[in-house]
């Protein structure tokens, strides 16, 4: 297919291509079941060469379909193009996955010097006058060729992919693109290199034992073990998560060590050493800028919505807006009830953030009589992952599961399943990762090894990645409840993507607009708490008894708690994201810290006491992970997710009807139509934000 993976460039050892072509592993397809890589054959060696084989491959490719002598049809142009650059599909998804989640110097090495390779490669192909003129004919001639809707859908997107990649251009300005985009490829991979650095220098190193009350013994025993796996005898180390607060937060009960911790987060990247990203941050929003006016949009952010659902920077700003004022009345409230918590300890400070985790849980002990930790031992991480994750997947859609370790995987940490149909046929595999590394990128994420393509004839290999805390030796991987949650909205995007049915790689499972691809995962989050999946995984590691009653009704009655916090700091992220692409290509290059300071106060999310989720200079989805003008798409999506649940609330809730409807209609789909169209016809109307409002607190449930 034609469809490049830009997420996160990369490639290896330039020394290396020599003679490699025969023996590489990415050369034909896999020989495993469903042309599952096979990493006990690939070397770091090999992905280089193969990078540089594989383009040069899809250049000859589309050479040949550009300058075909036979009059331009669906067959030879739309269709050979999908079919074109197999091989560097192979490489591109093995290495995007790898790089990401388990790389080290060589594979480092390999993405910073193809990544602005793989951006002209790109550009050679969209940029190219003669194919772009194919695709052009048949375009303003497709009444006349009676296409499928799933063809005309395809002709329809790789026409608007062009003119979006610049195909209408001038040469001259064809030539400033390409720049750009060489450039911007750069900065990315550095400012992803210099987070993961900056990120693992920034972890809080405990010199003495004492300073780690309130931690559990497997905590602590987990940051001793992080100690010696960085040489550090008779020390204590907590890593830094991708997020601006951190989970030992709640927990730790030296103010002094929770105020180091946080604010070792907060300047991860802030330094001024090598690590500091501020310098390529600017930069990035100047490039950006300047290609969305080449490329004839008012700013970024219009140029990246135009194809998404929300369609403009103003219908994010109206949703957005629509969400500030209640949630800055929350926070308001919440604030309030936490600073009495403190004062009724006898403390006598003011509210700090790196107060509000530790403090919040104290008002949800108190107020709903819940304590997180007396969650943990319900939830264990295989006990939730086979017993909830998948037993859910099985009640909606019929799906079932078989572990295989017949496999090769990257690391021994990674585990695979089998994923069989209803029917009992085979669906795909499903491989999930999901213990922290220093080598690891934070946050969670799913992607595919292999896409879904009746065409191609290939099934989806999909993968789930998290950055849970690793148990000591013999010790259970225990979970909080945002961590169960978390793998529920990773395997709703699994479902996404092994759910697909498309014709078409390239309108296949997730590979659709930000704001529709969040929309699935985060559905899927609503049946952690759903009671006949509750009670089937939430069981007492020890003794094996169900998690009572009388704790499930106080985790329902504390989902609202502490909501103005989550949505304030998500808000906040957003607003950052936005103010930054929104900047004009005349303006100047930014002062980071000055820039984010007045974005916040600009759009009234520079909530008291709630940071943004991510501060600009930590802040990998938007700068190296294409959520650039995106990241609004996460509470977008919220909205999405909780009208559909609504929907299944008002139809008998899990049933196999409703879920073979919401698969049928929504996670089978792909990219095949028009969002709103497919929004629509599922929940029968536009989408609105009374659930989500009611769902986080925001607003009174109606009678």
């Amino acid at each position: 297919m034609l469809r490049i993976n830009m997420l996160c460039l990369g490639a290896a050892a330039s020394a290396m291509l020599v003679g490699a072509a025969s023996a590489n592993p990415f050369d034909t397809p896999s020989t495993l079941p469903f042309e599952a890589p096979m990493f006990d054959k690939i070397k770091d060696t090999d992905y280089q060469p193969a990078f540089e084989e594989a383009m040069k491959k899809q250049l000859a490719e589309i050479d040949e379909i550009a300058n075909n002598p036979a009059a331009p049809t669906f067959e030879n142009t739309i269709v050979a193009m999908e079919k074109s650059g197999r091989m560097l599909d192979r490489v591109s998804e093995v290495f995007f996955a790898v790089v990401s989640a388990n790389t080290n110097d060589t594979l480092d090495k390999v993405q910073s010097e193809e990544a602005p390779k793989l951006a002209a490669h790109q550009d050679a192909i969209f940029l190219n006058s003669k194919l772009f003129g194919r695709v052009k004919s048949l375009y303003d001639h497709r009444a006349d060729l009676k296409l499928d809707p799933e063809s005309a859908q395809l002709l329809k997107i790789y026409y608007e992919q062009f003119v979006r990649a610049g195909a209408n251009l001038s040469e001259e300005d064809k030539a400033k693109l390409r720049e750009i985009n060489k450039k911007d490829a750069s900065l990315e991979t550095e400012f992803q290199q210099k987070l993961l650095a900056g990120t693992k220098d920034g972890a809080l190193v405990i010199d003495n034992k004492a300073d780690l009350a309130g931690l559990s013994d497997a905590e602590i025993a987990a940051a001793a073990d992080a100690a010696k796996a960085r040489g550090l005898k008779d020390k204590w180390v907590i890593p830094l998560q991708n997020t601006t607060q951190q989970p030992l937060l709640a927990e730790l009960t030296n103010r002094a060590v929770r105020e180091k911790l946080f604010n070792n987060s907060w300047m991860r990247t802030e330094k001024g050493d090598s690590n500091d990203t501020r310098a390529i941050i600017a930069e990035l929003a100047k490039l950006r800028a300047e290609k969305a006016k080449l490329l004839g949009y008012p700013n970024y952010a219009a140029y990246v919505l135009s194809d998404q659902m929300a369609k403009t920077p103003e219908a994010v700003e109206k949703f957005i807006g629509q969400l500030v004022a209640p949630t800055a009345a929350k926070i308001k409230d919440e604030a309030k009830l936490i600073q009495a918590a403190i004062d009724k300890d006898g403390k006598k400070f003011a509210l700090k953030p790196w107060d509000w985790e530790m403090y919040s849980d104290h008002v949800r002990k108190e107020k709903y009589d819940l304590d997180q930790d007396a969650l943990k031992p319900y939830f264990e991480l295989n006990n939730v992952l086979e017993n909830g994750v998948f037993y859910a997947a099985n009640q909606l859609y019929g799906i079932t599961f078989k572990e295989r370790h017949d496999l090769p995987v990257y690391q021994k940490d990674v585990r695979v399943f089998e994923v069989f149909d209803k029917d009992g046929s085979p669906l795909g595999l499903f491989y999930c990762d999901y213990f922290k590394r220093d080598n690891k990128s934070g946050g969670a994420w799913m992607s595919n090894f292999v896409q879904q393509s009746k065409l191609l004839g290939t099934k989806p290999v999909v993968y789930n990645v998290a950055n849970f805390t690793k148990p000591a030796p013999g010790q259970p991987a225990l979970l909080t409840f945002d961590d169960v949650t978390t793998m529920f909205h990773e395997f709703g995007h699994a479902l996404h993507g092994l759910f697909a049915n498309q014709e078409y790689e390239t309108l296949s499972g997730t590979n659709t607009a930000r704001d529709w691809v969040e929309f699935p995962s985060q559905f899927n989050e609503h049946w952690a708490l759903y009671p006949q999946v509750l009670k089937h995984y939430a069981v007492n590691y020890k003794t094996g008894e169900p998690i009572p009653q009388a704790l499930v009704d106080k985790i329902k009655k504390s989902q609202t708690w502490n909501q103005g916090y989550d949505l304030g700091e998500l808000l906040a992220a957003s607003q950052l994201d936005m103010e930054w692409h929104m900047l004009p290509a005349d303006a100047p290059k930014q002062d980071v810290d000055a820039f984010e300071k007045k974005a916040l106060a600009d759009t009234h999310t520079d909530f008291a006491d709630v940071p943004p989720r991510y501060r600009s200079s930590y802040f990998l989805h938007i700068w190296a992970n294409g959520y650039a003008a995106g990241y609004y798409a996460y509470q977008w999506t919220v909205m999405l997710d909780d009208d559909a649940y609504a929907w299944f609330a008002e139809h008998g809730g899990m049933t196999r009807e409703n879920g073979q409807r919401f698969r049928d209609m929504i996670l089978s789909k792909g990219h095949t139509e028009d969002y709103g169209t497919m929004f629509r016809a599922f929940y029968g109307k536009d989408p609105d934000v009374g659930p989500m409002l009611i769902h986080r607190g925001l607003a009174p449930a109606k009678n």
